[in-house]
């Protein structure tokens, strides 16, 4: 990949290494007090064929006073209010940070973009996003990848016809402290019971990213957006 540039204050967009104009994107949401620069270094070491010209669209979350951590603002998708994460969040909040994903989607689209060739993705906080905006769009995606994060909008999201079916691939840690794996299987079984296929991943590590892991990304990625 090409070297990330701004696109105003909202994300950072990282084109295609191989100069080719993209066609195919993976809009990726961090987690809560990160940026869209934390995942910046996971783009290069993602391996995808040469052929793809795959764009990565990297948001910037708001600052926003955050309940579980006193109050304090930082970068969030959303208000947590109970550490029991899988049942006390803002939905409104949430649902406003996955129109926003559902805005870029609207921009990738307008740019030339096949919907069935974007994927979105999120960490943690982002991954509960990115669960919401992907179910919910009303044109087909090209995949879900849900990692380390739990299915927060389970009992009340309006699933998108068009994506009814969508495929996720959803990883997690198995010594995870923060986003504990129960959480993670839940959201997995919640999603299989709607019609979903999934694939659920586990790796031994807390709530982060591991080699394995980021080996498994690139193989997916491009057996989703592999062009016929």
């Amino acid at each position: 990949m090409s070297d990330a540039t701004s696109n105003g204050p909202g994300e950072i967009i990282v084109e295609p290494s191989n100069g080719q104009p993209a066609n195919a994107c993976v809009i990726l949401l961090h987690g809560l007090g990160a940026d869209g620069n934390d995942f910046k270094p996971l783009v290069p070491v993602i391996s995808l064929p040469s052929s793809l010209a795959v764009r990565f669209v990297l948001p910037h979350a708001p600052r926003m006073p955050v309940t579980i951590n006193g109050g304090m603002r930082m970068p969030a998708w959303y208000d947590i209010l109970e550490m029991n994460l899988g049942r006390r969040v803002d939905e409104a909040q949430l649902r406003t940070s996955a129109a926003r994903v559902h805005r870029l989607i609207d921009a990738e689209i307008a740019g030339g973009i096949d919907s069935r060739r974007i994927i979105v993705a999120g960490f943690s906080q982002g991954g509960a996003v990115a669960y919401e905006a992907a179910l919910t769009y009303p044109q087909p995606l090209g995949g879900l990848l849900a990692l380390s994060t739990y299915f927060a909008t389970a009992d009340s999201i309006a699933p998108s016809e068009a994506n009814r079916e969508l495929v996720i691939e959803a990883h997690h840690g198995s010594f995870d402290p923060v986003v504990p794996e129960s959480l993670g299987k839940e959201g997995v079984e919640r999603a299989r019971a709607m019609g979903h296929p999934v694939t659920y991943r586990t790796y031994p590590m807390a709530h982060s990213l591991c080699p394995q892991q980021v080996a498994d990304i690139g193989p997916w990625l491009a057996s989703r957006l592999a062009q016929d």
